[in-house]
């Protein structure tokens, strides 16, 4: 079918409220990893779906939080240079009264003329009342084009969401060719499901200051893939943890990363990883940039 209409939706909200299983959700691929850790998203994410006559691009976002250290400050960053250039925001929140970052998130759209869409996700967690509750609070602070309950991990309120948001496209062609669900190359893909399978492994502390590095993507064989990575930690207690006893948790790092990686690309991967150590990266600008945040 021939794209008319094209749709720029950025989707906004505080650490831990469904971004990026709602980005998966609208997109039917997987574009942005998940965790139930707070901060999982670190860059702008941008997942492509065509839907009808017209082509949705959607912008996942970092979590919107108080930074702790230099990463945290490009993260917010991120998040505030997102709400430009966009046809709608999407801010999606928990059933709860909304709190400061919602407030700044909302006045941020507003200040910049976004049409701002409500989600409140996670419903199945609590009633009905308490749902009508929060749409008032969250009515009296600005105007949505609409507020709508949903699920993101279900799928509930998904396609009602897909209506709304075609009515906000703007006439044109599609801004990405046919088939391409994601701006991430496959090298970054891959670096970023190893992470998220350890932010689900890990306890605490330790899966937040652990970056990962692809070494080697070697495609040059038909049949398989070779792939290296270097997972980078902050301290040497937590080289330990990552590598686990025997090198269980390293090995169940990759099982889990590499499953991923050949849905991803189609055909079996070699992967191997390594464990090293660069102290408080976090805080050291040379290596945000390093790693890919900048």
């Amino acid at each position: 079918m021939e794209i008319k209409k094209t749709g720029i939706f950025t989707i906004l909200g505080r650490p831990n409220v469904g971004k990026s299983t709602l980005t998966n959700a609208l997109v039917g691929e997987k574009v942005t990893i998940v965790s139930d850790k707070p901060q999982t998203t670190r860059n702008r994410t941008t997942g492509i779906v065509p839907y009808r006559d017209a082509q949705f691009i959607f912008v996942d976002t970092p979590g919107f939080h108080r930074p702790k250290n230099k990463l945290g400050d490009y993260m917010v960053s991120v998040v505030q240079e997102s709400v430009s250039d966009t046809d709608a925001g999407i801010l999606v929140v928990e059933p709860r009264a909304p709190g400061k970052q919602e407030k700044m998130l909302i006045s941020r759209m507003q200040a910049e003329g976004v049409p701002m869409l409500l989600l409140i996700n996670k419903i199945d967690a609590v009633d009905k009342l308490e749902i009508l509750q929060v749409i008032e609070q969250y009515a009296a602070l600005g105007e949505f084009v609409t507020i709508l309950p949903a699920s993101a991990k279900t799928g509930d309120g998904v396609e009602i969401l897909r209506e709304e948001l075609y009515k906000l496209c703007q006439d044109g062609p599609a801004l990405y060719e046919e088939g391409v669900f994601s701006d991430q190359s496959e090298r970054v893909m891959a670096a970023e499901f190893i992470r998220e399978k350890l932010l689900r492994l890990l306890d605490r502390e330790v899966p937040h200051g652990i970056a990962v590095e692809i070494e080697k993507f070697d495609e040059s064989n038909a049949e398989y893939t070779e792939i290296g990575a270097v997972i980078y930690c902050e301290k040497e207690s937590h080289k330990g943890i990552v590598i686990g006893k025997n090198g269980a948790m390293l090995k169940k790092v990759g099982q889990y990363a590499r499953q991923d990686m050949e849905t991803l690309l189609g055909k079996k991967v070699y992967l191997t990883l390594w464990v090293k150590i660069r102290e408080n990266w976090r805080d050291d600008g040379y290596s945000i940039r390093d790693f890919g945040y900048e």
